[in-house]
């Protein structure tokens, strides 16, 4: 890459390349390293651990240049980005997008309820199952744990009881940062965007259970959300290294406050239009499935100016229409009436 583009470390085009190494120090308000690296394994298998699914959806994505630009300044400032638009136009999937082309491992998703807390996003503590071991034992149904020669059967560490949530896991001390998806914000309780500014903004938290521990327990191995390998906590405090690459998606069903959108970058995917579809159809189904699919896409649009359509309805109806089935004509037509359905109408 050469002239203007020498900037862009996301180039959003689905090819995977280090360029996350080319990125500068963080301003000296968003450095956060001192404490030691951890490296988790991410997966031995060539995807990093992810789904099929989550890399196909990966490598077809196609950013468009303003996205483009809006994740770039995310990556250089390291703040959260804030990706708004209607249902189906690739919001989550651009968290898959970055995750693949700049090689940060699988993404770690934390789907967003009423319910959802901010405390469930950092770690959670079975204290009840701490219990129940510790009554088991005293009973002599559960063998203690020996500690060495000559010395008297210990009880399982309390990092035993816990495991770290997916917040917790990017907010890791390593030296490339984890991707982040916080997935439809919009959902969560009132609450929720205040909780999470000060952990975005000071790139840290505390597990209390682990900071009251004597001197002799300072480090503590707890499980990571994504996997079965343990890290080791120091003082039972998480400070991250390099700020993950946090992604919040929202549909637009609520307004957040100020300060919470102070700390991020906000930015809107719209709809795609014919050419966008057309490259997307390409990727996923192959270009020659494109000249086969022209009255598909041409109906895609013309639906859409009635109500709104995802993506992945134009895709299956394409694919249905260009699989080896080749249903008749008449019910061709019923069947693309009913993948083409409006998920939303005016008056509904």
């Amino acid at each position: 890459m050469t002239g203007d583009e020498d900037w862009l470390i996301y180039r959003g085009a689905g090819e995977p390349h280090d360029g996350i190494d080319r990125l500068p120090p963080p301003p000296r308000w968003r450095e956060f390293g001192g404490l030691p690296l951890v490296e988790p394994r991410l997966g031995v298998d060539g995807s990093g651990g992810r789904k099929l699914g989550e890399q196909e959806r990966a490598i077809t994505y196609r950013a468009d240049s303003e996205v483009t630009e809006i994740v770039n300044a995310a990556l250089y400032l390291r703040r959260p980005l804030l990706v708004t638009g209607k249902p189906g136009t690739g919001k989550s999937t651009l968290a898959y997008s970055i995750a693949h082309e700049l090689k940060l491992g699988p993404v770690l998703r934390w789907p967003i309820t009423s319910r959802s807390t901010l405390e469930q996003g950092l770690y959670r503590y079975d204290a009840v199952g701490r219990l129940q071991d510790a009554s088991l034992r005293q009973n002599g149904t559960r063998p203690l744990l020996r500690t060495g020669s000559g010395e008297s059967p210990a009880p399982p560490s309390i990092g035993r009881y816990i495991r770290l949530g997916m917040l917790g896991t990017a907010l890791l001390p390593q030296a490339r940062p984890r991707v982040l998806l916080i997935d439809e914000i919009d959902k969560s309780d009132v609450d929720l965007p205040n909780d999470l500014l000060n952990v975005f903004e000071e790139g840290e938290f505390e597990i209390p259970e682990l900071t009251r521990l004597p001197d002799d327990q300072a480090a503590v191995e707890v499980m990571i959300a994504d996997g079965t390998d343990r890290v080791a906590i120091q003082r039972g405090r998480v400070r991250c290294h390099a700020f993950p690459v946090v992604v919040l998606t929202s549909n637009g069903e609520r307004d957040f406050p100020p300060a919470f959108l102070r700390r991020c970058l906000r930015v809107d995917i719209r709809t795609p239009n014919r050419q966008q579809l057309t490259d997307i159809v390409a990727a996923h189904l192959g270009p020659e499935t494109v000249a086969a699919s022209e009255d598909v896409i041409e109906r895609f649009l013309e639906d859409r100016r009635v109500g709104d359509l995802a993506n992945d309805q134009l895709l299956n109806a394409i694919y249905l229409a260009a699989s080896g089935g080749r249903p008749p004509e008449e019910t061709r037509a019923r069947l693309l009436d009913a993948l083409l359905r409006p998920l939303s109408q005016p008056g509904q």
